[in-house]
């Protein structure tokens, strides 16, 4: 979180300097300087409406130096924000976050035991209050820009990616929040979280709206949904990818994932968008074209003859793909170098989003024919080798089959896999992804993902139930030697995916993160096994 925002550091260090009250009777006040800080420092009850507050116990009226969360980030002069987590509790952290300086309290509960220099402030949903209090200290900086959120189980960040290349200019940058990183019109960070917390969500835009920017493209996830981090986010354009079977450690049921997916164009979170760019080759896409609100503007997306945007004359080929691009007013062939019908479905998504936001429909599609494509979505590995290696994110059972479906049909040879299932998460999943895997793939390594905290002799337990053809799968803990035995099995015509970690950097374990890129990995290994041809 360090770095993400910036902090009015001259406002920052009044408070830091600002007398104990022991000492305030003996001081004759503070320098004028300080004075005129305070005097145009933000107040609480600039920040609350009546109707938000339960109660409170304090002055309303004190000067604020800005937002926290995190009692470990907190700065003096703050207002601190506990939050109630599935983890920890925020209010347990209340008394640190005064000993850093805090000056008032957000919680869901005020505390038994009170400071007197410090404002408590009741509320009854604190995640809802931040995201409240974000947006106006921010001073709305979503009204300010063309915001279109992305969201869906798969294709988030290829969309969003493709839509920022397609409409961004020479002259006018566009801000891009989503998995890799960070694009916030001055500088590039990376990411961290697909959809952060709405305090940093509204701090980011901010940035974004400062440093020129006129639009802005973010991946909305299920969870930034449900814990009302893009609460009251007002989006000129929502996009729905689609719905297939993950979270479900979160979500429970397909069912409440699909309500929670679709908050976001019913307005159930607190705004409605501007227009809905939706994908009807999708069952669930389909539904919410029919639930969405009657006086909401859709733009449908797909191969269905039906769609607004859709694809015809479709080739799909290994190095490539080609169709005609059709739409209400015109149409155009495009060949594009990303592979696969996902990302046919993620290029027509890119397009209905520009065509929404009232974008040349031509010059939006010839663009679609230079996007080379996201680092870790399908990105193939060529170091000279005879056969093919793609390193692709994909990390859920419907993703593997899609996967894996595409390069079956365009691989002349064998079709070999490198995967593996997250630790702490959904385990229904696993022998899902191993049976996806099995019913494609010639030959199988499954190893570790990111293992977390969970042991990784208990995630293969629960793959080895979806085994189905125990000589076509083999079990290696550690990923860098499966990859080096996929590398090895593999002869010229064959393809190699190395899945699940796509752009990932690092491997996590219970107490440690140690570096780890399945790209990087593949490289050096290619080269210290002389598989290049002579």
């Amino acid at each position: 979180m360090i770095g993400y925002l910036v902090p009015n550091y001259p406002l920052v260090a009044a408070f830091r300097t600002l007398p104990a009250p022991s000492a305030r009777t003996r001081a004759r006040g503070a320098s004028r300087l300080t004075q005129g800080i305070f005097k145009m420092a933000p107040k609480l009850s600039d920040f609350f409406n009546d109707d938000e507050i339960i109660t409170s116990k304090g002055d309303l009226e004190r000067p604020i130096s800005g937002l926290a969360m995190d009692s470990r980030r907190v700065m003096p002069g703050n207002l601190f924000f506990a939050l109630p987590g599935r983890r920890a509790d925020g209010n347990s952290f209340i008394d640190e976050a005064i000993n850093r300086g805090a000056v008032a309290i957000v919680a869901e509960k005020i505390p038994s035991g009170t400071a007197t220099r410090v404002t408590y402030i009741q509320v009854t949903d604190a995640r809802r209050a931040l995201a409240r209090v974000a947006q106006r200290y921010f001073k709305f900086p979503d009204k300010s820009l063309d915001l279109v959120g992305v969201t869906g189980t798969n294709g988030k960040t290829t969309v969003t990616n493709l839509i920022k290349q397609l409409i961004s200019t020479p002259t006018q940058r566009v801000g891009l929040i989503g998995t890799v990183n960070y694009d916030l019109g001055a500088r590039i960070v990376p990411s961290y979280r697909t959809t952060p917390e709405s305090l940093e969500l509204y701090g980011m835009l901010a940035q974004m709206r400062d440093a020129g920017c006129r639009q802005a493209v973010m991946e909305v996830s299920s969870h930034g949904i449900d814990q009302q981090r893009v609460l009251g986010m007002q989006f000129g354009v929502a996009v729905f990818t689609n719905l297939t079977r993950d979270h479900l450690d979160y979500h429970k049921t397909l069912e409440s994932y699909f309500e929670v997916k679709s908050r976001l164009f019913n307005g159930g979170i607190g705004a409605a968008p501007r227009t809905a760019a939706i994908n009807i080759d999708d069952e669930y896409g389909r539904r919410l074209v029919a639930e969405v609100p009657a006086h909401l503007k859709v733009i449908t997306f797909g191969e269905a003859p039906t769609a607004t945007v859709r694809a015809e004359k479709v080739n799909l080929g290994f190095k490539g793909t080609s169709f005609q691009l059709v739409w209400p007013e015109g149409s155009l062939a495009i060949e594009s170098p990303l592979i696969g019908r996902y990302n046919l479905s993620n290029l027509l998504a890119a397009f209905a989003a520009c065509y929404a936001l009232g974008r040349d429909p031509l010059v939006i599609a010839s663009r679609l024919k230079s996007f080379a494509g996201v680092p870790g979505r399908m990105e193939r590995i060529e170091e000279g080798q005879p056969y093919n290696v793609l390193v692709d994110y994909a990390h859920t059972d419907d993703a593997l089959h899609n996967a894996l479906g595409m390069l079956r049909a365009i691989t002349p040879g064998r079709l070999l896999v490198v995967f593996g299932c997250g630790g702490n998460r959904d385990r229904s999943k696993r022998p899902l992804m191993t049976g996806a895997v099995q019913a494609i793939a010639d030959h199988a390594w499954a190893t570790a993902d990111n293992p977390r905290s969970e042991a990784l002799g208990q995630i293969f337990t629960d793959m080895k139930t979806g085994v189905s053809a125990a000589d076509k799968i083999t079990f290696v803990e550690d990923r860098r030697r499966a990859i080096s035995l996929a590398l090895e099995a593999a002869k010229e015509g064959d393809c190699v995916l190395i899945a699940g970690k796509g752009h990932e950097t690092y491997q996590e374990f219970a107490d440690t993160i140690i570096p780890f890129d399945d790209r990087q990995v593949v490289r050096e290994l290619i080269e210290i096994k002389k598989i290049k041809p002579v």
